[in-house]
C-alpha cells in the first residue's frame, strides 16, 4: 500500500500496512491515511489468487485484531472512509475520479478486515472492533465521534453509495465493493447457529431508517441487474477461476439452498451460452452480486413475526412502471416502487438460467400479482419457458433445487386457464435441444408435456422425490383441459407414462393383498430400516390410487381422441 502499486506479495511487508496494525493510534486527520490509500492494486481475479491474498494479510489481520481494541485504528480507517464517501456524494454528478479511487482503495481494506473479523469472531466481539477507540485520546481530539454507532453509519454510507452514485467506468469498482461489504457483514449468518432475526446487523437493516429506503435500494439492485453492465476492462486480470467478489457470496448462496447448490456444475446449452454459476468469474459482478444481495435480504428474517422484512414486502409489491393504470400494492410504511417489467422480463429470458435467477423468477411469480399478470399476458411466452424447460430436460447438469423450483414455477404458470391455452397456440419449430426424437414442429404445451413427463421419469430413477412426482402430475392436470392438437409422439408418451405408474400401482396392490392373507411379502420399494414394510406399501398405493385416479387420469381423458387408451390394472 502507499503511493505505489501494490501487489499481493508486497502486502507482508508493506510498511503502511504493519503502522496501521500497530498499538500506536493514527489520528484520522493524520497524512498518513493519504499514502496510505494512494496505491494502485488490482483485486485478486481468481480463487487461488484470493486464497493467497487471505495468507498473505492473516498475520496483519492478527496483529490488527489484537491491537485494535487499543489504537482504534479500525475506527481511524472507517472515519477517513465516511469523508471521502462524504466528498463522493457531493461531487457524484462529476467525473472526478479521486474521491471514487481513495474511497474505493479504503473500502476494499475494509472489506478484507471485516471478512477477517467475520470469520474468527462472534458478532458482539466484531461490532467491539467497529466501535473500538484508542485508549488515549490527546486533548480530547475527535471525542466527538464517541456517540456514533460507526457500524449503522458503515451500512449508511455503502447503501447511500449503491443507490446515489452513478454508474460510471470509474465507480464500477466502488459499487462492487459497497455490495460485497454488504454481503460480507450478512455473512454473520454463516457463522452462527442463531437466526438471522437476532442478528443485531440484520436487525438493524430490517428496522428504523432502513425500513423506509428500503424499496429504494431493492429497485437499484434489481436495475443492476436488469442493465447488465460489463465489468470495465482491466477490472481483473484474468477470467479463469473463482472471483474474490463471489466466492463468499457463493456461500451465501448455499446457506440461501440449504448447501444444495455445491455440486452444480455450469451448463452449457445448445446454444453454447455457458451458465454461470456463483464460482466463476462473470462479465457483469455487478448484475450477479445486486442479484445475491436481494436474495440475501429479501429471504432472512422472514419467520420471526415481530420483525418485518421490509426488503421482501418491497420486492413481493413493485409494479409496472410503464402501466398507468398499475398501482403498486398497498403495504405498511408505503414499501413499493414502480420498475420497468417489460427489461425484467428481456434480462430474465435472456441471461442464462441459474440458481439465483430461478428463486428470483419463483418469487416474483409466487408472491408479486403485478409481475404475474404481466408475464401471463406477454405474447412470447415462450422466451421464458423454453429455458426453464430446458433446465428441466438437462436435470441431471443441475442440482434437485433448480429442478424443483423451476417445476413449481410452471406449476404456477399452468393455474392459469390464458396460459395453459397460449402454449398450444405457440408453434415452436426446430427444438434441436430435445434429442430423444427429432421433432420439426411442436406446440409449446406438447413440448411443456414431453419435458415434465421426462422429469418424472428422471425422478423415479434418481431422485425419488415424492413432492416433485405430486407437482409434475399436478402440472398435467392444471393443462389438461385445454390441450388442443398434441403432436401424436406427445399422446404416445403420455399413455405410455400412465400405463407404467398404473402397473407398478398395479404390484403395490397385489402386495398389499399377499401381506393382508399372510403370504410371504414380496419386496418392491425401497423402505427405511425403521419402517415397516406393510405400511410403507399402503402409504405407497393410496398415494398412486389417489394421484393416479384423479389427476394423471384427468390429464388423459381430456386427450381431444387422437389416441386409444387402455389401461390394464
Amino acid at each position: 500500500m502507499g503511493t505505489s502499486s501494490s501487489r499481493h506479495g508486497d502486502l507482508a511487508s508493506n510498511e503502511y500496512l504493519e503502522k496501521f496494525a500497530k498499538k500506536e493510534h493514527m489520528s484520522p486527520n493524520e497524512p498518513f491515511w493519504n499514502r496510505f490509500l494512494s496505491f494502485s492494486f488490482t483485486p485478486p481475479a481468481t480463487s487461488l489468487e484470493h486464497h493467497a491474498l487471505d495468507e498473505r494479510i492473516d498475520a496483519t489481520c492478527q496483529q490488527l485484531l489484537a491491537n485494535n481494541l487499543h489504537s482504534g485504528n479500525f475506527g481511524s480507517l472507517l472515519h477517513v472512509f465516511f469523508s471521502r464517501a462524504s466528498e463522493l456524494l457531493a461531487s457524484a454528478q462529476t467525473d472526478n475520479n479521486m474521491f471514487s479511487w481513495q474511497a474505493y482503495n479504503a473500502l476494499f481494506i475494509l472489506r478484507c478486515v471485516t471478512k477477517f473479523f467475520v470469520e474468527n469472531l462472534k458478532e458482539e466481539d466484531l461490532v467491539r472492533q467497529f466501535e473500538a477507540r484508542p485508549l488515549q485520546q490527546a486533548d480530547g481530539k475527535h471525542r466527538e465521534d464517541e456517540n456514533v454507532n460507526r457500524l449503522e453509519v458503515f451500512l449508511d454510507s455503502l447503501i447511500e453509495i449503491v443507490v446515489d452514485v452513478p454508474v460510471k467506468d470509474f465507480t464500477y469498482p466502488l459499487h462492487l465493493e459497497a455490495v460485497n461489504c454488504l454481503l460480507v457483514l450478512l455473512s454473520v449468518q454463516m457463522f452462527s447457529q442463531r437466526p438471522a432475526s437476532k442478528s443485531c446487523i440484520y436487525r438493524s437493516l430490517m428496522q428504523g431508517r432502513y425500513s423506509i429506503h428500503a424499496p429504494l435500494l431493492v429497485k437499484t439492485l434489481l436495475q443492476h441487474f436488469i442493465s447488465q453492465d460489463k465489468a470495465p476492462p482491466g477490472l481483473y486480470r484474468s477470467t479463469g477461476g473463482g472471483s474474490i467478489v463471489i466466492g463468499l457470496a457463493s456461500e451465501l448462496w448455499n446457506i440461501l439452498t440449504f448447501g444444495m447448490s455445491r455440486g452444480a456444475t455450469s451448463q452449457v446449452p445448445s446454444d453454447g451460452v455457458t451458465v454461470a454459476k456463483p464460482s466463476e468469474v462473470s462479465d457483469f459482478p455487478l448484475a450477479n452480486q445486486a442479484l445475491l444481495l436481494v436474495l440475501v435480504l429479501v429471504n432472512h428474517c422472514t419467520v420471526d413475526k415481530t420483525l418485518h422484512n421490509p426488503y421482501r414486502q418491497a420486492l413481493f409489491s413493485c409494479s409496472n412502471s410503464l402501466d398507468p393504470c398499475s398501482e403498486a400494492t398497498p403495504t405498511r410504511a408505503a414499501a413499493t416502487f414502480k420498475l420497468d417489467l417489460s427489461r425484467l422480463y428481456a434480462t430474465l429470458c435472456h441471461i442464462p438460467s441459474s440458481d439465483e435467477t430461478t428463486l428470483l423468477l419463483y418469487l416474483l411469480v409466487h408472491r408479486n400479482r403485478h409481475v404475474k399478470t404481466y408475464i401471463m399476458a406477454r405474447s412470447d411466452i415462450e422466451m421464458l419457458v423454453v429455458p426453464i424447460l430446458k433446465t428441466l430436460y438437462h436435470a441431471p447438469d443441475s442440482n434437485s433445487h433448480h429442478i424443483y423450483m423451476s417445476l413449481i414455477i410452471l406449476l404456477i404458470l399452468s393455474e392459469d386457464d390464458l396460459f395453459n391455452k397460449t402454449v398450444h397456440e405457440t408453434i415452436l419449430k426446430g427444438v434441436t435441444w430435445y434429442t430423444e426424437r427429432s421433432i420439426s414442429e411442436i406446440s409449446l404445451g406438447g413440448l411443456l408435456v414431453l419435458v415434465v413427463i421426462r422429469t418424472i421419469q428422471y425422478n423415479m430413477l434418481k431422485m425419488r422425490d415424492k413432492y416433485l412426482h405430486t407437482n409434475c402430475l399436478a402440472a398435467l392436470a392444471n393443462m389438461s383441459s385445454q390441450f388442443r392438437s398434441l403432436h401424436p409422439y406427445v399422446s404416445q408418451r403420455l399413455v405410455s407414462l400412465f400405463e407404467a405408474l398404473a402397473k407398478k400401482h398395479s404390484r403395490l396392490a397385489d402386495q398389499i393383498q399377499q401381506q393382508d392373507s399372510g403370504a410371504p411379502p414380496v419386496t418392491v420399494v425401497h423402505v427405511e430400516d425403521t419402517e415397516q414394510p406393510s405400511d410403507v406399501v399402503r402409504q405407497l398405493a393410496y398415494k398412486y390410487s389417489y394421484m393416479f385416479a384423479e389427476e394423471f387420469h384427468l390429464a388423459v381423458t381430456n386427450l381431444t381422441g387422437n389416441v386409444s387408451v387402455h389401461i390394464y390394472c
